[in-house]
């Protein structure tokens, strides 16, 4: 069965995403926006669904509501939604317009035509998120989703003032030279959510930090260690697939690659993925502001930094960096299975990004499908690491996941085995997600079937 137009438009939105390198939590409101903008070109041809923005009001009558008519209004919804998300690459999404057969200057709001409605639709949902707290016009501080909110660091690339906190990076550019991490979109949590009532509805009330310096603390911190020394080919290759980083579609984009799947796998027609797509990047955007919401309010430590503090003058057993195996080395060098450009991430610990992202999803696609089954699989081919490139993993490696729970779990537990994250964020992550997925779930339902929201 040949890709649907959802589909379609959601590759360009990736392909866009991995040319521009936004951050993880810009990524999850993007395509949450671009699905937003599609549903609501499309409800406009169904006899029950409401918009998310102007409802019922532009319902057109049955004997309009051709899968043309569907597939014309959608595509313009999409084009003007990917255009304001992402200007630089209009070029790309005017081809694909013309590709599908349709008129890139054709720029109608006349709410009796597909691509009017399409204009419209769009248009509304825009408006609205542009004054939505992210900062995407740069209007509430100088710079597209720069942060307004005045955070500052409590420690310095050179010194842990206090090792409960987050403490930014000197990292490699790839280039040669160094930077300095800044923390990407501190303000997030103030981003007005789909279905959340709050960024802080579903925020963990366990405190991660209230026996440092030793019990729980070190006990992570060990944790992290022994993964590291103990790391087999399969785990590097788990650490590697999931990390998802800066030039790739990042973690929501990850997740809508796996709704193509099941797009592929059950025989979606247009109405189906527009439903499922929709469902699920809201909820991903929904997991995204209120797990930076976590971040933000307890601003903790990355295990590099907690690592570097508890053992500075000591020997750990530890990977010691690329194809030279686990080894005794000083504390106050480990670092994360990580490319020398990532190290961790340039935003605090607790709660996983990943964990929330992946069973936020998985609960979608599990509710949307009828069954948690997924039966889906990727293999890495023997030296295919870019962490280790020409010797791990020594043969190939395939990752198989019979469940969406099964990928999701794999994709928090990946960032143990990478070195990024303790088990309390991975865990209490997935807890929030589910809790989110569940609410976004029903919100959507809602809206499809046209009782209002």
């Amino acid at each position: 069965m040949a890709k649907t137009n959802v589909v379609r438009w959601n590759e360009a939105a990736l392909e866009a995403i991995r040319i521009t390198h936004p951050g993880p939590p810009m990524v999850a409101r993007a395509l949450a926006i671009l699905h937003t903008c599609i549903y609501d070109a499309w409800s406009a041809y169904q006899p029950q669904a409401v918009g998310t923005r102007l409802g019922g009001t532009l319902r057109r009558p049955a004997a309009e509501r051709t899968l043309a008519n569907k597939n014309k209004a959608i595509s313009y919804a999409a084009r003007t939604a990917l255009v304001d998300l992402y200007p630089t690459e209009a070029a790309r999404f005017n081809d694909l317009l013309v590709d599908l057969g349709y008129d890139p200057a054709d720029t109608s709001t006349n709410t009796s035509t597909p691509s009017g409605i399409g204009n419209v639709t769009a248009q509304a949902a825009l408006t609205f998120r542009h004054g939505d707290g992210s900062n995407q016009l740069g209007d509430l501080h100088p710079g597209p989703y720069t942060d307004y909110t005045g955070y500052a660091p409590v420690n310095d690339p050179d010194h842990i003032k206090d090792a409960n906190y987050w403490q930014p990076l000197r990292v490699s550019d790839g280039h040669g030279g160094w930077v300095v991490q800044k923390y990407i979109a501190p303000h997030w949590g103030l981003v007005i959510p789909f279905a959340l009532t709050s960024a802080s509805q579903f925020r963990p009330i366990a405190d991660p930090r209230p026996t440092h310096p030793p019990g729980h603390y070190r006990q992570q911190a060990d944790q992290v260690l022994d993964y590291s020394a103990e790391l087999t080919d399969e785990q590097k290759v788990i650490a590697e697939y999931w990390a998802d980083g800066p030039a790739s579609e990042l973690p929501p984009g990850h997740w809508t690659l796996f709704a193509q799947k099941v797009s592929d796998r059950d025989n979606h027609d247009l109405d189906a993925d527009v439903k499922m797509f929709f469902a699920m990047t809201n909820a991903v955007f929904d997991a995204s502001i209120a797990c930076w919401e976590a971040k933000r309010h307890w601003d903790y430590v990355r295990p590099v930094t907690a690592i570097h503090y508890l053992y500075r003058g000591k020997k750990v057993r530890a990977w010691a960096g690329p194809n030279k195996g686990t080894d005794k080395i000083d504390g106050e060098n480990w670092r994360p299975y990580q490319a020398e450009w990532v190290v961790t991430p340039p935003f605090p610990e607790y709660v996983s990004g990943h964990s929330t992202f992946s069973a936020a999803a998985a609960e979608i696609l599990k509710r949307f499908t009828g069954s948690d089954k997924f039966g889906h699989s990727v293999t890495r081919k023997a030296g295919s690491s870019a962490v280790e490139p020409g010797t791990v993993p020594k043969v190939d490696v395939t990752l198989s996941w019979a469940t969406f729970s099964d990928a999701a779990n794999e994709a928090g537990v990946s960032r143990r085995y990478g070195g990024i994250h303790f088990e309390d964020a991975d865990l209490r992550g997935r807890e929030m997600g589910r809790q989110i997925g569940v609410q976004a779930w029903n919100k959507a339902h809602a809206h499809i079937s046209g009782q209002g929201a």
